[in-house]
């Protein structure tokens, strides 16, 4: 059964200047239990379409159900099965840690005592007890971030939507949210999960919706995305400059390397990339080519496409690249 399921999203913003089509026919599916990614630079349409789905938004066109529930039909059931962290904390900063857990647990209409003790757990598992009895302005970053996500998990949700949770986070606070996400899915919850993070969607997602100007443009695993843009490549670092040049012309004749395009040089990095169709097979010949004509080697390695390669040839620019989204 799909946990969460889009068909031909559609909404638009309407201003004074322009009209702007925030989803433009977004079909959507997530299995009970998995992770889906949806990837997408700044202006794709993410956070539209989580508020879509947690029913803070109403769509032009489409529909959608979590759990088997319309998100407008039956908005008040959608919004007790799922739990939502957006991309900034919903802190209350004048009170504590332990206070906040527990006004959202009575905003979820559960009794004083239950809030109190759901509370405890949450800053348990979250590691905020020690600083649960200060108030939010003595919190770091990363530590409102947790205390957020706890929020989220006050109920008990079956279905969890994270929209860009680790942004602005240094890189040890990312790697805790993305273990403490790991632990949801384990327990079995379904997570929705939006990001400009290309390397957070390979390292959790189970299958990835890439998203640009509010439409769909590719899904798939992580695995299935690379495949789109070539197999493996080699990158070479020579230790001389003025033999970056002599170096790919040897690698192209080795590697009988039909298509130049293919190869990249850079004299300033003394990096060059060529194709590796045989994979390590390919790396030794590489080296035993650039050791036969006397060009020394600073580093190599065998590298797979990634999710930034998968973006810029999907869409013509990076995944990184800033847009505001209406």
């Amino acid at each position: 059964m799909a946990a969460v399921e889009a068909t031909g999203l559609v909404k638009t913003f309407r201003t004074r200047k322009d009209t702007v089509k925030a989803l433009d026919g977004i079909d959507l599916e997530v299995p009970e239990g998995t992770v889906l990614g949806l990837l997408g630079p700044n202006g794709a349409g993410k956070t539209t379409a989580v508020r879509v789905l947690t029913t803070l938004l109403k769509p032009d066109q489409g529909t959608a159900r979590v759990l088997g529930h319309d998100v407008v039909m039956d908005a008040d059931r959608v919004r007790s099965l799922v739990g939502l962290s957006g991309q900034y904390a919903a802190v209350d900063e004048l009170l504590t840690g332990r206070e906040n857990l527990w006004m959202f647990g009575r905003l979820y209409r559960l009794r004083s005592q239950q809030a109190k003790q759901r509370a405890e757990e949450l800053l348990d598992i979250f590691d905020l007890t020690d600083a649960a009895d200060r108030t939010l302005k003595t919190y770091s970053g990363g530590m409102r971030r947790r205390l957020d996500l706890a929020g989220s998990l006050i109920a008990h949700p079956r279905v969890l939507f994270l929209d860009e949770p680790t942004t602005g986070l240094d890189p040890r606070s990312r790697l805790d949210l993305w273990q403490i996400i790991r632990d949801r899915v384990r327990e079995g919850v379904t997570i929705l999960l939006t990001t400009q993070y290309l390397e957070e969607a390979d390292e959790l997602a189970d299958s990835i919706v890439v998203v640009d100007h509010g439409s769909v443009i590719a899904r798939g695993t992580a695995d299935e995305l690379k495949a789109k843009v070539g197999g493996e490549r080699i990158e070479v670092v020579v230790h001389d400059p003025a033999e970056t040049t002599r170096a790919l012309e040897l690698l192209i004749g080795s590697l009988d390397i039909t298509e130049p395009d293919s190869t990249t040089k850079d004299e300033h990095t003394r990096r060059i990339t060529v194709p590796a169709p045989g994979g390590s097979s390919a790396l030794v010949e590489v080296i035993r080519t650039l050791d036969t004509g006397g060009i020394r080697i600073a580093d190599i390695g065998l590298r797979r496409p990634t999710l930034d390669d998968v973006f810029l040839t999907l869409t013509g620019h990076e995944a990184e690249q800033k847009e505001q989204e209406s």
